[in-house]
């Protein structure tokens, strides 16, 4: 069962499952409306929602009180620890995946951003400490 839950606005829900299931391991667990969309990783329920229409139906994607429509991007996003970043990158990189920046290394690891399809940002990060580890050994 799912312990976190995040939403992504996106612009082609379709293109958001297919990024997620091939390239970092997500499962479509259902997908009942061709604007939403629901994914898992682990303890990671991901919900991916297209505001297009969503003034004329309900859901976390309708524009806001005073008018502001959701959309995509942003710098907010989710980590995904990987065992070898370098490795993960390269096969990405293969497959055509977008680069927001290179490897950079912190205090805890290593890290860089790609995009998904709509241009949100995600993390995939390789801890370098014990303590940075999701589990551990």
């Amino acid at each position: 069962m799912s312990t976190v839950s995040v939403r992504y606005i996106v612009d082609d829900v379709d293109a958001s499952i297919a990024f997620y299931c091939t390239h970092l391991g997500f499962t479509e667990v259902m997908h009942p409306d061709p604007a939403f969309a629901m994914l898992s990783r682990g303890d990671l329920r991901f919900v991916v929602v297209s505001p297009v229409g969503a003034e004329h139906r309900g859901g976390g994607s309708r524009p806001m009180p005073d008018g502001r429509r959701q959309e995509p991007g942003g710098w907010n996003r989710f980590m995904i620890e990987v065992a070898d970043l370098d490795a993960t990158v390269e096969t990405l990189r293969r497959a055509g995946v977008h680069f927001r920046n290179d490897i950079v290394t912190g205090v805890g690891g290593k890290q860089i951003l790609i995009d998904d399809p709509a241009g949100n940002p995600v993390e995939l990060f390789e801890p370098t400490r014990p303590e940075a580890r999701l589990t551990k050994p």
